[in-house]
């Protein structure tokens, strides 16, 4: 049991809201008391979010760059940072005199794909050295990363890649509504040829293995079919029979709790989950898990204009480090304002201590 976890913070895109949020997160004192928080980022874009933070927000922190975790004072009103010195401060704008900050404007660019790209790889080595417990990952972008030469689909892959990781899978989670995906970035066409036994297998496995992990004793597992109804005993689709409840039949035997025992209606799983039947669903692909999670998650206040609340994370299952994420993107219309929304960072790094603090 690790007391004060080290968490790596990999800063997200400079030109995105990551700076500015990571400064919010930051703020809070009795985070302190849980972790001991390291920024991996560029000193340019972090001084301009101190700025604007101080300036929008009331938020008054000091910046102590460091060559190594090991260098950090990790206290409270000071942001620990290991500058990678990829951003000259002239690539970032200034507009922190007016009385209403102007959002950066730049976008997705090659730049700060490659800064971005490389504060994310920076974390993964520190945490397979193990001088960091846990990685948590603000926002890139999929299109700046690419623009920069790192042909990824995200953060997951990325992991995989620099950890040499086979079996992984991605967990979303928001409260107590917690989903893991069979598959993710691929076409829909690919996901449906992706729900096999095997595959199904290993990711209720590991869905197991994490809530352990978080606490849960015995946690309760939903299966979401891939076909409406659940195929509807093969009228809509066959693969519940044959590879989706065949897996669960598996896990069953190994002694992992499913309820149900079999593959269940998508329509109804996640009412049932949010209701308290289950700790965690293991869904089928990208959009039957996200869409559930960022409609309880994301708050969007019509009136104010802005987002209300932006929660979720994201944890990557399966790796030998520990990855959390935040679970929004880069917000490029509205970065360098000072009024990004911090939730889903926090809960990142809450999801990161309680796993770091079991780590090993």
């Amino acid at each position: 049991m690790i007391e004060r976890p080290i968490l790596g913070i990999s800063m997200g895109d400079p030109f995105g809201n990551g700076p500015e949020i990571t400064v919010k997160a930051l703020a809070d004192k009795k985070l302190y008391d849980r972790c001991k928080p390291l920024v991996v980022g560029d000193k340019s874009a972090m001084e301009y979010a101190l700025k604007v933070s101080k300036k929008v927000n009331g938020i008054d922190l000091k910046l102590n760059c460091v060559e190594s975790p090991a260098d950090g004072k990790y206290e409270a009103g000071t942001i620990d940072l290991l500058d990678m010195g990829l951003v000259p401060v002239s690539e970032i704008p200034d507009t922190s005199d007016q009385d209403e900050p102007k959002p950066f404007g730049i976008g997705a660019s090659k730049l700060g794909g490659e800064a971005s790209f490389q504060y994310v790889v920076k974390v993964i080595d520190l945490a397979m050295k193990n001088e960091v417990d846990a990685t948590v990952t603000n926002a890139f972008s999929k299109e700046a990363i690419n623009m920069a030469g790192h042909h990824f689909s995200g953060h997951t892959e990325v992991y995989a890649e620099y950890t040499k990781t086979e079996k992984y899978a991605m967990m979303l989670a928001h409260e107590d509504l917690r989903v893991v995906h069979v598959s993710t970035h691929v076409s829909l066409r690919e996901a449906c040829d992706r729900v096999k036994k095997e595959r199904v297998l290993e990711c209720i496995r590991m869905a197991n293995d994490t809530l352990k992990q978080l606490g849960i004793e015995n946690p309760k597992i939903a299966v979401a079919g891939l076909n409406p109804h659940a195929g509807e005993a093969g009228m809509f689709g066959k693969e519940e029979i044959e590879e989706i409840n065949p897996a669960i039949e598996a896990a069953k035997s190994e002694g992992i709790n499913i309820p149900d025992g079999k593959a269940l209606p998508p329509d109804t799983v996640f009412s049932k989950a949010l209701g308290g039947w289950y700790d965690v669903v293991v869904v089928m692909y990208h959009d039957q898990g996200h869409i559930p999670l960022k409609v309880k998650g994301f708050v969007y206040d019509k009136d104010a204009g802005h987002w209300e609340a932006v929660a979720g994370i994201n944890v990557t299952l399966g790796l030998p480090i520990i990855r959390a994420a935040v679970d929004h993107g880069t917000a490029y219309g509205h970065a360098g304002m000072g009024h990004a929304n911090e939730l889903s960072l926090i809960n990142a790094m809450d999801y990161a201590i309680r796993l770091g603090r079991n780590r090993g």
